[in-house]
């Protein structure tokens, strides 16, 4: 079901809660993993204008949704950055990449997570309109645990705990495919293919919550639910700039150890 199927669905629905219970309740929105995933694998050879015209249909359409349950009265969000895509398992898998990530879908994922601040923040300029939100730099907190795992007591953060392939990132759970599951899910970071074990959504939920102005800005999510409703942000999203700084050369690979 895509985002917007979504939307229009909590539209069909929406007489079930209260004005009051719908503005003081948070909307988490992660969408585009599949979008360029796909986009990638149909269109290997894509030039660099047909990429940013693919990330700003995406990017569009998320602001028009966004838009529409605003309309429909929501007023608190919560946006996570895209991950950095190219390292996921079943990337490195299906493009032979060995132990280091598919970078074209990771120049993707930060195209993506340019446009993603200013968007919300052109809502929140709205005078008297009680957009909130905040956004969280999910694509440094996933390098930083899959560059320097063992720090953070991930055995295994390249391949998968569940699947069958170089990466083992293939066929968790799907009929006819005898997948492999690893002994002890809490030392990888990846359960399968493309989704993070449980201890690795702990974590990320742990900087949802409380993590400093690098991670999360312009304010985590406990503040986030509690601030008063109908109130205007007292300050706006500002950039990170590794998240959404795209590949130049081998001099722009940064050490990201400054920012947590």
């Amino acid at each position: 079901m895509t985002l917007n199927q979504q939307v229009n669905k909590f539209r069909s629905m929406i007489s079930t809660w209260s004005d009051d219970y719908i503005e003081k309740s948070l909307f988490m929105i992660y969408i585009g993993t599949e979008d360029y995933l796909n986009f990638t694998k149909f269109n290997p050879t894509a030039s660099a204008s047909a990429q940013q015209a693919f990330v700003t249909s995406v990017t569009n359409k998320l602001k028009t949704d966004i838009g529409l349950l605003y309309s429909l009265g929501a007023s608190k969000f919560a946006v996570p950055l895209l991950a950095p895509l190219g390292c996921l398992p079943i990337v490195r898998q299906e493009y032979k990449t060995g132990n280091d990530c598919y970078e074209p879908l990771n120049d993707l994922a930060k195209q993506h997570n340019e446009k993603i601040g200013p968007i919300l923040n052109e809502y929140a300029k709205k005078p008297n309109g009680g957009f909130q939100f905040t956004v969280l730099d999910f694509y440094n907190a996933v390098i930083l645990r899959t560059t320097r795992s063992y720090n953070y007591r991930f055995y295994v953060a390249n391949s998968s705990c569940c699947g069958v392939g170089t990466h083992n990132a293939y066929g968790c759970g799907m009929a006819n495919v005898h997948s492999k599951l690893c002994e002890y899910q809490r030392s990888y970071f990846f359960f399968d293919g493309r989704h993070n074990t449980e201890k690795a959504q702990e974590e990320i939920a742990h900087l949802l919550y409380g993590a400093n102005t690098n991670v999360i800005h312009p304010m985590t999510v406990r503040e986030l639910i509690v601030f008063p409703a109908k109130e205007n942000m007292r300050e706006l999203w500002e950039p990170n700039k590794p998240s959404i700084r795209r590949r130049r050369s081998s001099r722009d690979y940064l050490d990201l150890s400054a920012y947590y």
